[in-house]
């Protein structure tokens, strides 16, 4: 059995960042809606007591996002079979929900390779909510699974931060092998 281990050279990575992107390809940003409203709800799963809701929604050129609410948190996951990918079973411990956007970063050729989802966290003591920035890996080989995380209420740059890490760690992160990151100030999370 193989270790999970973070990425080592990450904050390394980071911090020479304008060297790295600027002789990079071209990545840019496309949207679609995850509103529940808009997307086919499916039956829940009568093995999970927990379970409250299950959503597909048409995604980026039309790859299948699968929404799941249980126990008061929501699950996210991506392609024709998201129930067996990592991301399927990743969520934030706290409760939480997810914004009505998606952000897919795409390459030069319009390939998406990760997804940005801000999630709301609840921590449920009356404390105010929280936002965070869940990147996502997008690919058919080495799995779809969380890759970074931004305290988007603790980082003034939190919507930057998240693209940097999509287009820096997406194309080379294995699900099996690394464990996601918090990037910026983690701030209370």
């Amino acid at each position: 059995m193989r270790t999970r281990r973070p990425i080592a050279a990450l904050a390394a990575a980071f911090a020479t960042l304008p060297a790295l992107t600027n002789g990079a390809a071209a990545q840019q940003s496309e949207y679609t809606s995850v509103a529940l409203e808009s997307c086919q709800q499916m039956q829940s799963d009568p093995e999970d007591m927990l379970e409250s809701g299950r959503w597909i929604c048409a995604g980026y050129l039309g790859i299948p996002v699968q929404l799941v609410e249980s126990d008061l948190r929501f699950f996210v996951s991506y392609g024709v079979s998201p129930e067996g990918q990592l991301a399927a079973q990743q969520t934030l411990p706290p409760f939480n929900y997810v914004n009505d956007t998606l952000e897919w970063r795409v390459d030069e050729t319009g390939v998406p390779y990760a997804t940005i989802l801000r999630f709301f966290a609840d921590f449920g003591d009356g404390s105010p909510e929280r936002q965070v920035l869940v990147v996502t890996r997008i690919a058919d080989e080495g799995g779809v699974c969380h890759i970074a995380y931004v305290n988007a209420s603790a980082n003034d740059d939190a919507n930057a931060l998240a693209r940097q890490a999509a287009d820096l760690m997406a194309r080379n992160f294995t699900c099996d092998f690394h464990v996601a990151l918090w990037i910026g100030d983690r701030g209370d999370l």
